[in-house]
């Protein structure tokens, strides 16, 4: 049986030994109208080119690298909500958030940190797939409340790829681990779509930077998206898609130190995300000023405009960015 005791930053100690992963796919690991509430809201509509079913399994979230070798990666442009956050030496990693579509692959993928376990306690039991991890954080992931699938547990869902060299090659096969998309109801991160509030920005272009990375995200009228490019380079996937979410929020939080390095003795930074602060949220070529709260870890993220209204975000993919508050 196991015992799970809450740590002071919303994870998990544990008390069972860490998952095992297959030492050969280890190799290289450092260690206006359409969706309303999501189901954490006590009433909803949605779209018709929505899911309007119950909740039928957890979201797929997957990390993702996001080194300039791993580039350009497969299967973001499927993905419903799309989290950037600091790992170590100021660069970015990417987990991407599976609920409407499970493409074919994904990738590349890399390990997991203890951000994401905070992250990941919005969402009921998802199901986490990850290069490995930081062999000490490998049992608050095994105890977490979350379904872990490191590469390896099931061997047919993973493959090295040929025109990467690893660790930037390691794929994943979602089908193999999940019989079919649990659909956009299994997203319960507080979100809400549908109109834009009065006022915003008039802003056309938003760069984002990290102490290592920068993310610029560009309105494009002809799309009625915004076109993402990473340390300068436009973001499209392996086949030629363009990654265009139709919202981007910058959420600004508190990032520490964390307990964990990587294995050049690099800190691994925290990214704090539960509890309040500011943020701004682009959507239809506008910038709109915004507040975000999340009191609790099992809690959805709620996004306000200053007069405490809900923010709504535009139907379609969504990119959070964890800046640095």
């Amino acid at each position: 049986m196991r015992k799970m005791v809450r740590s002071g930053r919303g994870g998990w100690t544990a008390a069972l030994v860490a998952v095992t992963v297959t030492g050969s796919l280890m190799a290289g690991c450092t260690s206006g109208g359409g969706r309303a509430d999501d189901r954490r809201s006590p009433s909803q509509s949605r779209s018709p080119s929505q899911s309007a079913t119950a909740n039928t399994g957890p979201v797929l979230a997957v990390k993702i690298d996001n080194a300039p070798d791993a580039r350009p990666q497969t299967g973001l442009d499927a993905a419903d909500v799309i989290y950037a956050e600091q790992v170590e030496g100021g660069l970015s990693r990417l987990m991407a958030v599976f609920a409407s579509t499970l493409p074919a692959a994904v990738g590349p993928v890399r390990s997991a940190r203890e951000s994401d376990l905070e992250l990941l306690r919005q969402f009921h039991r998802p199901t986490l797939a990850f290069s490995g991890a930081q062999r000490r954080l490998l049992p608050l992931i095994d105890s977490a409340p979350l379904v872990p699938e490191p590469a390896g547990k099931v061997p047919d869902a993973w493959y090295r790829g040929t025109g990467k060299a690893a660790p930037h090659n390691l794929y994943l096969r979602p089908r193999r681990l999940m019989d079919s998309a649990p659909g956009d109801a299994a997203l319960t991160t507080g979100f809400r779509f549908g109109a834009a509030p009065a006022g915003g920005t008039p802003e056309t272009s938003r760069t984002v930077r990290f102490p290592s990375a920068r993310f610029t995200f560009t309105w494009s009228a002809d799309r009625g998206r915004y076109l993402v490019a990473m340390d300068g380079t436009p973001t499209v996937t392996t086949d030629g898609k363009t990654v265009a979410p139709a919202t981007v929020v910058v959420q600004y939080v508190k990032v520490t130190k964390s307990k964990y390095h990587d294995v050049l003795g690099n800190n691994s930074p925290f990214s704090e995300s539960v509890g309040t602060g500011r943020a701004q949220v682009l959507r239809d070529g506008r910038s709109f000023d915004a507040k975000w709260n999340r009191p609790g870890a099992t809690d959805g993220t709620r996004f306000t405009t200053p007069d405490g209204a809900p923010m709504n975000f535009a139907p379609g993919q969504v990119w959070v960015v964890l800046a640095q508050a």
